[in-house]
């Protein structure tokens, strides 16, 4: 039977418990009870590791996540300043500059996975480059070196290149302009993780092989710089304009595995950063503290990144793992999250 007084005296306790330390605890531990986001992944699986690590932090924060998308560069950027996605931890910066004009309305960067050490590149198997003499991207221009590494029988040497929709595709295209490597080198753009499975037969089968990458990735796992392979230089820095002020980093030093020191790359080195919609974080300080607490070491993407390769594919088992390993310092972090509410 209804009771005013058992209702009231019911409504009462509610009060005092959600007023209660206990309660406030564990608000603090769970700030993001109640709330859902959705995170995205890029197209190339060597990112996917470190989104599951952030993934399974941004859960131990109370917060629901649905499932992980996995988008190309356009669509993401679009997505995340709409709102339609929240975040995600593989913006490449500043190769995904020419994204910014997309999503800098209504999404921003936080953070930072990993500075400085995200490199790019074009690489040759060793063997060639001795033979040939191949120092430069410019050497692609003579007949013997064409010959040699061309798989194809088109009369051009065939690149590993990039997939239409990666910032990487849109520098390397660049390049062929800039170099005057059209008529010379065949950019292969289809699936990048099978592309250079197949180029890593070929080396395997003593075949000269051409190929861009980007660290961490498996590629240099599989083929050693300095060993199998070795990074060779542009004739000179030539970058798309919206990196040009970008150039002097674009030449570094101890790039090992290069055919010199310094070595010009033709790429800056790049930060693998979180790019998350603004009025979310606005709204969940909590996220964006994680955000700008949390680093994962390339040393440990890279071996990720290799024990995948060699087919161990448990990315949530893996992720856990280094969570565990790495308690004290993501207990800090998760500290500091519940912190700023």
């Amino acid at each position: 039977m209804f009771s005013l007084k058992s209702s009231l005296t019911a409504i009462g306790a509610a009060a005092l418990l959600s007023a209660s330390p206990v309660a406030t605890a564990l608000a603090q531990d769970n700030p993001g009870e109640g709330v859902e986001l959705i995170m995205a992944q890029p197209t190339w699986d060597t990112g996917w590791f470190h989104t599951e690590i952030y993934k399974q932090l941004i859960e131990e924060l109370g917060y629901t996540v649905g499932e992980t998308l996995t988008l190309d560069n356009p669509a993401f950027y679009q997505s995340v300043a709409f709102g339609d996605v929240t975040l995600w931890v593989d913006g490449w910066f500043p190769l995904h500059n020419t994204y910014r004009e997309i999503f800098e309305d209504g999404a921003e960067i936080v953070g930072a996975v990993a500075e400085g050490g995200a490199l790019e590149g074009y690489l040759v198997d060793r063997a060639s480059a001795e033979e040939f003499g191949i120092t430069s991207l410019a050497d692609f221009q003579r007949d013997e070196v064409k010959a040699a590494f061309d798989r194809s029988g088109d009369g051009l040497a065939d690149l590993v290149a990039c997939p239409p929709g990666w910032g990487c595709e849109i520098n390397i295209e660049h390049h062929l302009d800039a170099y005057d490597l059209r008529d010379h080198v065949n950019p292969i753009k289809a699936g990048y993780s099978a592309s250079m499975a197949d180029a890593v037969a070929a080396y395997e089968g003593g075949e000269s092989i051409f190929f861009y990458t980007w660290t961490p990735n498996w590629t240099v796992n599989e083929l050693v710089p300095g060993e199998d392979v070795v990074w060779i230089e542009v004739p000179e820095v030539n970058l798309p304009e919206d990196l040009m002020d970008l150039a002097d980093a674009a030449t570094m030093e101890g790039v090992e595995g290069c055919v010199s020191d310094p070595c010009t790359l033709g790429f800056p080195a790049n930060d693998i950063v979180a790019v998350a919609n603004s009025a979310f974080l606005d709204d969940n300080p909590a996220v964006r503290t994680l955000l700008e607490e949390v680093s994962v070491p390339l040393a440990d993407i890279f071996a990720q990144n290799a024990a995948m390769n060699e087919g161990d594919g448990d990315i949530v088992a893996q992720a856990s793992e280094w969570i565990e390993t790495n308690r004290a310092d993501v207990d800090g972090w998760l500290e500091a999250a519940r912190a700023a509410q």
